[in-house]
This record gives structure tokens, sequence and C-alpha cells, in this order.
């Protein structure tokens, strides 16, 4: 069972889609957290969980206290599942919360979104098959949504090697837990981000 581990929402069960995703064990969400928390990176923060497949991310960045979650998936039945686990969480809030549910390609979204929002924390969590090309490609195209103070929290393979991290990424750490590997990275605000152009 999925589940919000903490905050306004702690305990809440999710819907998780039948196939086609790789939620992430409590185990590994409950130490992403805690580390976020540490950084007091979750209060008032503007997240995107991209691949977001149930949102639990995106929603227990909600749920510890994110002013807005953007969920974005290319499944169409995932993003019904997103819409119906973020009404339960803001249901369960205490204070007022916007979540938005898109359903597109994650890389046709960072191509082509008008949104103006710049992203404080990043979930990208992609399923482990998804090319290192592919990938990098994400990446490369999220730098220009981020924040000059963003934190990206990025899930692979440990099988998987080190992300391609774009000129104004960093990447600051990695951590393992089993068969997940863990990177953590930052906006580096030294260098940049590469002219991007839309589709």
């Amino acid at each position: 069972m999925t589940r919000i581990i903490g905050g306004d929402a702690g305990s809440l069960a999710l819907k998780v889609p039948p196939q086609g995703t790789r939620p992430t064990s409590d185990r590994v969400r409950e130490a992403i957290f805690s580390a976020l928390e540490s950084r007091d990176a979750l209060r008032g923060a503007r997240v995107a969980d991209l691949y977001a497949g149930s949102g639990a991310q995106g929603l227990e960045a909600a749920s510890r206290g994110a002013a807005s979650v953007t969920l974005v998936d290319s499944s169409p039945r995932a993003g019904a599942i997103c819409r119906a686990n973020a009404s339960t969480v803001t249901r369960a809030a205490e204070r007022s919360l916007h979540v938005d549910t898109v359903v597109a390609a994650v890389q046709t979204w960072l191509e082509r979104s008008a949104d103006s929002i710049r992203y404080t924390l990043v979930f990208l969590d992609p399923p482990y098959d998804l090319s290192e090309e592919h990938l990098a490609s994400n990446l490369a195209s999220l730098v220009a949504h981020l924040d000059d103070d963003a934190t990206i929290v990025v899930e692979r393979s440990s099988r998987s090697p080190q992300p391609q991290w774009p000129r104004g990424i960093a990447c600051v750490r990695s951590r393992r837990y089993g068969e997940t590997v863990v990177w953590w990275a930052e906006r580096d605000a030294d260098q940049p981000a590469a002219p991007s152009h839309s589709v």
C-alpha cells in the first residue's frame, strides 16, 4: 500500500496505477523527506513531480508544507489517479494548497510549458528503462524552470550510471537504497542555463 507518511495528510492511503509505475518505497521516501525537512526545503515550496505515477512524492511534499505542486505524467490513467489522490490530500490539509495535474510526456511539457512558476523542488523518478539520453534531455530542459535555490531529486536504478548533469545543475551527493540510487542536485547559479528553445 502506498500512503502519505507525514504532515497534514499523514497515514492517508493513496491509489496507485495498476501497472506501468514503480512507486517509491516508504523507506526511501522517508529518507528523502527527512533530508528535505532538515534543509527546510518543504515549507512554502513550489514543487514539480515528474513521471508522477500516483503523485506520492509531490503529494507528500504538499502534506509537509509545500505551497503548490504540479504532477506530470504521460498516462491518462495515472493522471486520473493523481487527481483523485490530490483531492484526498487537499481535503486533509489544514491550509490553502494548490495542486495541478498535467497529462503529457515530461519532455513535451518541459519544452512547451508557458508556466511562469519557477520550481524550488523537483522530483524526477522516471521508469528505470528510460534511456540516459532521454533523462539528459529532461534535465537540460528542466533548468529553465528552476528557481535559483532549487533542489532536484532524481531516482534511478543502482545499475544506471550517474545522470548527465547539464550546465546550470550541479550534483551534490547520492545515496543508495537497495536497488535504488537517489541523486541530489541543486541549481548552479554560477552556471547560467543554456538558451532554451520552444517547440
